[in-house]
């Protein structure tokens, strides 16, 4: 143990100690300088801002920069065709010469789709399906029918349009819908023999209203009274009334003949 102990205070295990360091550190200096260069430490450049040029600008923007480029393309309607709409990485990150530059430019050119079903839709769930086939809701008119707000037709440039029809993209779609009421006029309903619940039903299903209620005699069952008079009535010279017309009517006990 004592002659190792005597060895490390030689020069000659100092200098061995002394080589080893050195070894080691040029070692480290011949790593981290390689990896430098390799990895072109320190230098670069910024990411010039191309958003908004057109196509052919971007290109000569980047091309000066020394960076390459892949395009993609979409459709906005509200953008101008040929306009770079989108990029990455964004302005001004610092990155390695000749990276790849990734632009989104709207496409020059309208894309078409196809019309989809909206018939007997309502308004609300026309619009949305619409929109969904980026096509725009136009204006919209109604037609005497029973059902609200629930599409009738559609139109296109003035034309009626079918389900699967080509269009292109933005279109304006026109809409006809039902206003609720159906025909300005209905037929005038039969209540003469009926009770009045039974005349209630068959008004209500002509879109007209039960008007002033008169009795003949003494109503000893309200429930199974028949009407015996109407008016209007229902006459060969009288067979339509307007929707919402009032029906007045009288009840009686007795048999009518």
């Amino acid at each position: 143990m004592s002659k190792f102990i005597d060895y490390l205070k030689t020069r000659s295990f100092r200098n061995n100690v002394l080589a080893a360091i050195i070894t080691v550190v040029v070692l480290l200096l011949i790593a981290f300088f390689s990896l430098r260069y390799y990895t072109k430490h320190g230098e670069g450049l910024n990411v010039p801002m191309v958003k908004g040029l057109t196509f052919e600008q971007a290109v000569i923007k980047l091309e000066e920069a020394g960076l390459k480029y892949e395009v993609d393309s979409v459709y906005i309607m509200d953008q101008p065709p040929g306009i770079v709409i989108d990029q990455d990485p964004d302005p001004n990150t610092f990155v390695k010469d000749n990276r790849t530059i990734y632009l989104t430019i709207n496409a020059g050119k309208t894309p078409n789709t196809k019309f989809p079903d909206i018939e007997f839709k309502s308004l609300r769930e026309a619009q949305a399906i619409i929109e969904s086939s980026r096509l725009k809701l136009g204006d919209t008119t109604y037609k005497a029918d029973v059902s609200r707000d629930v599409v009738l037709q559609a139109s296109f440039g003035g034309q009626p349009i079918k389900v699967g029809q080509i269009i292109p993209v933005g279109s304006r779609i026109d809409l006809i819908l039902g206003d609720g009421r159906g025909s300005e006029e209905v037929d005038i309903p039969q209540l003469v023999g009926l009770t009045m619940d039974e005349a209630k039903f068959s008004l209500k299903g002509s879109n007209l209203v039960l008007g002033t209620i008169l009795y003949e005699g003494p109503i000893t069952d309200s429930a199974n009274a028949i009407i015996i008079k109407q008016d209007p009535m229902l006459v060969d010279s009288l067979t339509k009334v307007s929707i919402g017309t009032h029906i007045n009517i009288t009840l009686s006990n007795k048999q009518q003949p």
